[in-house]
């Protein structure tokens, strides 16, 4: 009845066989797209970014994408818990009508932003330790300045198709913009790794906000981002249309002086490579020819038992908008309780770094 799960790439599981896990080791921490279900993690960011990690300072690249990027944002604020407080809350308590329109969606987003990172600007992007890095993705062809919605949708029409064809051709028509500090190289991302063309651009006091709101930004949902201060003219959308959950080429830092481990907290043991391949079950970054990208990759996710502790032996997820509809007291107090009852996975995971129990611990 573990409450979590553990999964190692090789280079990791040996280095947990010899080491245990140890806060200097971490060097990444990535960050999954995935609306509610990041919310999971609340107890335990609180504990990771709130004592564990900042008990071994050393430089950390914090990358995600839409409520991954969320996460880390509050992550690299001065009081990470009370950031990560106001993001659960916040996101947990914005209600909507049965039928929203894009704009207002948009509105509610935008506003918790502002709730989370609001006066926060500087403490994120100065931190003496972590390196913030949020992913977009901008259009191509007639995704990249699409007049109306008709030209939006044949644009993505035409992207999902070709996706699922080969995810390679879905390169035709989004490209990924990589919003992150400036004192971070991040060459382990600069060397292209796959189909993708990759843009970098800076986050500043300028573009965060947009950058972040871009980030989580679902096509059709909300209304698509321009205009990003010192970015790349176009149209932005979520990151997690390229980077669903975060399959990069982490095992490119295990050999450099300052590397070191890639620790992930994921909702699901399964690493779908785009938004666009969750219908697709042979996309799995774990089985594809990219496998050795997880090398140094440790993986924290909730185990099946634990979900069926849950309300609704579930995540919370954006299908509870339409299941409660607007019974939002009812949804309200799941996704709540929900939190509450992880503060199981973090006590597991605490206990783990305490004393390492290998059992837990499955190959990737």
């Amino acid at each position: 009845m573990d409450p979590i799960v553990i999964l190692a790439g090789k280079k990791a599981l040996a280095h947990l066989r010899d080491n245990g896990l140890r806060a200097r080791d971490v060097a990444i921490v990535p960050a999954a797209a995935g609306g509610p279900k990041g919310l999971i993690f609340q107890k335990l960011d609180q504990w990771m970014f709130g004592s564990w990690l900042p008990a071994a300072p050393r430089e950390r690249t914090l990358i995600g994408a839409s409520i991954g990027a969320w996460r880390m944002a509050a992550a690299c604020a001065a009081d990470p818990v009370a950031a990560f407080q106001r993001l659960g809350d916040l996101y947990t308590e914005t209600t909507y009508p049965k039928k929203p329109s894009a704009q207002l969606v948009t509105d509610s987003c935008r506003a918790v932003l502002h709730g989370v990172i609001g006066g926060h600007e500087a403490e994120i992007l100065d931190h003496p330790h972590y390196r913030l890095h949020v992913m977009t993705v901008r259009g191509r062809g007639l995704l990249h300045a699409p007049r109306s919605k008709a030209s939006a949708a044949t644009g993505f029409g035409l992207a999902v198709l070709g996706n699922f064809a080969a995810r390679t051709q879905l390169a035709n028509h989004l490209e990924r913009v990589v919003f992150g500090d400036v004192r971070d190289p991040v060459f382990w991302l600069k060397a292209r790794f796959d189909a993708f063309d990759t843009h970098f651009a800076a986050l500043n006091r300028d573009s965060l906000p947009a950058a972040l709101l871009a980030s989580g930004t679902l096509p059709f949902t909300m209304k698509p981002v321009s205009g990003i201060p010192g970015a790349p003219q176009g149209t932005y959308w979520d990151g997690g249309l390229i980077d669903y959950h975060l399959a990069l080429p982490y095992s490119r830092v295990a050999g450099h002086p300052d590397g070191g481990l890639v620790l992930y907290p994921h909702f699901t043991t399964r690493m779908v490579p785009g938004w666009f391949d969750k219908t697709l079950p042979w996309r799995h970054a774990a089985r594809g020819r990219h496998r050795d990208w997880l090398d140094n990759l440790v993986l924290v996710a909730p185990s099946p038992a634990f979900l069926q502790t849950l309300p609704r032996a579930k995540l919370p997820d954006r299908s509870d908008f339409h299941y409660y509809g607007l019974d939002h007291a009812a949804r309200i107090l799941n996704w709540k309780r929900a939190i509450g009852e992880a503060e199981r996975l973090r006590d597991a995971f605490a206990a783990f770094v305490e004393r390492p129990d290998m059992r837990l611990v499955k190959p990737i």
